[in-house]
């Protein structure tokens, strides 16, 4: 397994490690970065989908006192995967796909409590947002007890155009949201399924919240009102399991 603070840095370095197509996790970049050398960097960027962040270069130095050029690339310990690769492959094979969409996600104990769910009730794959979100890391692979190694993960740029390209592959795309019309267990999760999951705090924002096809709540009895989400998730996930369990006997 990939360590925790395994990086690589330097711009001539981190275009390599991209152009090799090494999976980059995230990039940290200088915020005043010039120069002719960053320019190809930034032409290379464009062909990953790791989130690059802008930072002081205090925060860079204190991750390494090496000549990092303004520049560090963390490596992802997984290979992330394409939504529209995995969809086709998963209908080729004959299946029923469920998946479950972290929106927003930046817990990483949360996030692999969810997989290691995931992995143990069958769901077929994760997706997350490239950008404020949670990433496969180590402290997540180890919540996850190994899940996401075996688990996918799809990482995608734009959520919404996800959302709606599941929509097109007849996906039902079930929100998890304390606004819900209805409880959770009156969804139909029979047939192909995107459960929705929000950050605990701010919920599913309501661009994607608006293209969902339910709105589903989880009941809630005593004075806390809130579940954890990775708690949340696990209820969700073994309903979805027992209707399609029902529906085969």
């Amino acid at each position: 397994m990939i360590e925790k603070n395994e990086m690589i840095f330097g711009i001539r370095a981190v275009i390599e490690a991209i152009e090799a197509g090494k999976e980059i996790d995230k990039i940290l970049i200088k915020k005043d970065m010039q120069g002719e050398l960053s320019k190809e960097l930034f032409t290379a960027l464009k062909d990953t989908f790791a989130p690059v962040q802008r930072v002081p270069v205090e925060r860079l130095n204190r991750i390494t006192r090496k000549n990092h050029q303004g520049v560090i690339a963390f490596i992802s310990p997984i290979a992330y995967q394409r939504t529209e690769d995995i969809v086709p492959f998963l209908f080729e094979q004959g299946e029923n796909p469920l998946f479950i969409l972290l929106d927003g996600l930046t817990d990483v104990r949360n996030f692999g409590a969810i997989a290691r769910t995931c992995e143990c009730a069958g769901v077929n794959a994760i997706i997350i947002p490239a950008k404020n979100s949670v990433s496969v890391n180590a402290d997540a692979i180890k919540t996850s007890a190994g899940a996401l190694h075996t688990l996918p993960v799809c990482r995608e740029k734009n959520l919404t155009q996800t959302i709606k390209y599941l929509k097109d592959c007849g996906f039902k795309i079930v929100a998890a949201t304390e606004e819900g019309d209805y409880d959770y267990i009156k969804a139909d999760y029979k047939n192909p399924t995107c459960i929705v999951m929000g950050a605990e705090d701010t919920g599913i924002p309501y661009e994607h919240l608006s293209l969902c096809d339910e709105w589903i709540k989880i009941p809630l009895f005593g004075k806390i009102q809130s579940l954890n989400v990775s708690v949340a998730a696990g209820i969700l996930i073994y309903e979805a399991i027992k209707q399609r369990k029902l529906t085969e006997e």
